[in-house]
C-alpha cells in the first residue's frame, strides 16, 4: 500500500524508555506528532512535525541515502524495502514503517544491549 499521506499520532508504547536509551530523554514532548509522507515510487520524502520543531528526510528505497537524525547529525545508510515495510539503520536504532489498516505503523529498537522498541501508530487525517 501507498505511504502518501498525512498521519497523526494515535498511540505509541516505551516512547520515553526509548529517549532515554539514546540520550534524548530531555527532548520529551507531549505534543501530537504529524507525519508526512510523499512517496513517488521509490522516492519518498518523509517529515514529522510539532510546534516548533519539524524534521524530514528525503529518500530512494534500495540505496544509500544520506539521511537527518532527529538532533540534526547526518548519516549514511541504506534504504530497504520487503514486504512493504521499509527499514533504515539509524546509528542508535533500527527503523522500520509500514502501513497496517490504513495506519502508520513506525518501530523504533535500539541497537545498544538494553533493546528498547519504540512503536508508534498513526492514524490517516
Amino acid at each position: 500500500m501507498a505511504f502518501t499521506g498525512k498521519y497523526e499520532l494515535e498511540s505509541q508504547e516505551n516512547y520515553e524508555e526509548f529517549l532515554e536509551a539514546i540520550g534524548l530523554l530531555n527532548a520529551k514532548t507531549d505534543h501530537k506528532v504529524v507525519t508526512e509522507v510523499v512517496q513517488d515510487g521509490k522516492k519518498f520524502t518523509w517529515t514529522q512535525t510539532i510546534p516548533n520543531w519539524t524534521w524530514s528526510n528525503t529518500f530512494t528505497v534500495d540505496q544509500e541515502c544520506e539521511l537527518t537524525t532527529m538532533m540534526g547529525s547526518k548519516f549514511k545508510a541504506p534504504v530497504t524495502m520487503e514486504g512493504g515495510k521499509i527499514s533504515v539503520q539509524f546509528p542508535q536504532y533500527q527503523f522500520t514503517a509500514e502501513i497496517i489498516d490504513d495506519k502508520l505503523v513506525m518501530n523504533c529498537t535500539t541497537t545498544g544491549e538494553k533493546g528498547v522498541t519504540f512503536k508508534r501508530v498513526s492514524k490517516r487525517v
